[in-house]
């Protein structure tokens, strides 16, 4: 390890010790929860939130759109659209209960989708599979608060609950579902968590990449050191990540 890679991983440690002391309180601050819009996923897959709650749409590679199929909504909501885009972020206000399927425009045939329950599942999207892809059920994202993208072990195509989530543990503020108060081992979880991304951060720090795949690293790291996807999957999508270097470099 370099002397400058040794300086950086010093200052990893010296956050993690503060991300364990103070997880609890970061995950009660968050109150804008995040779904991020990455190679034809939306992550979590499945969220659900309070009425009233503003969601971002994050992007973090490509470009897509979060775009709400206008007869799978609750009655008397409007049907969201971002239209595609290549850049930044984008808000929406679920003001009305009821469950929201949506979809990415450049990728909806390829299954790119997503559910929000609002509050309680309910709407036109609860009567019949979802045309594209794969959601979690209704009862599973009411269940655990947020469903992280590919953590399904039950997959059995279009239905509308044919996909099971693990852990769902996506951070959420407590008003919107999520982990509300989280006990002392979570911090403790937190900061292995931050210490296991720096190691594989450092490692990783001479391959050669391309700016969307840097983009793609940066925002999962992000999420991983906030706790927002477990070890499995940060490092699943890390091999994918890689794979995809190794195909453009072959």
């Amino acid at each position: 390890m370099t002397h400058h890679s040794r300086r950086q991983f010093l200052g990893i440690v010296g956050a993690s010790a503060v991300a364990g002391t103070g997880f609890a309180q970061s995950a009660n601050a968050q109150e804008t929860p995040i779904v991020e819009m990455g190679n034809n996923y939306f992550d979590p897959i499945g969220l659900r939130v309070d009425p009233g709650t503003t969601v971002q749409f994050e992007l973090a590679a490509g470009a897509h759109s979060a775009t709400a199929y206008a007869d799978r909504i609750p009655e008397g909501a409007s049907a969201f659209d971002s239209g595609t885009i290549s850049d930044g972020s984008f808000e929406y206000t679920f003001e009305t209960p009821g469950t929201y399927d949506y979809y990415c425009i450049p990728h909806k045939s390829i299954g790119m989708v997503g559910r929000i329950v609002v509050g309680s599942p309910s709407g036109p999207a609860e009567e019949g599979p979802i045309p594209d892809g794969e959601v979690p059920s209704s009862e599973t994202i009411v269940d655990q608060g947020t469903v992280a993208y590919g953590s399904s072990s039950d997959r059995s195509g279009n239905t509308g609950g044919g996909m099971m989530g693990r852990g769902g543990s996506g951070m959420m503020s407590g008003r919107n579902g999520g982990v509300g108060g989280l006990p002392a081992v979570g911090g403790v979880l937190g900061m292995l968590g931050v210490l296991g991304g720096g190691l594989y951060w450092l490692g990783n720090q001479n391959s050669p990449r391309s700016a969307t795949d840097d983009s793609a690293r940066k925002t999962l790291q992000n999420r991983y050191a906030r706790g927002e996807i477990d070890e499995e999957e940060y490092r699943r999508r890390r091999e994918r990540l890689d794979a995809t270097d190794e195909d453009f470099s072959n």
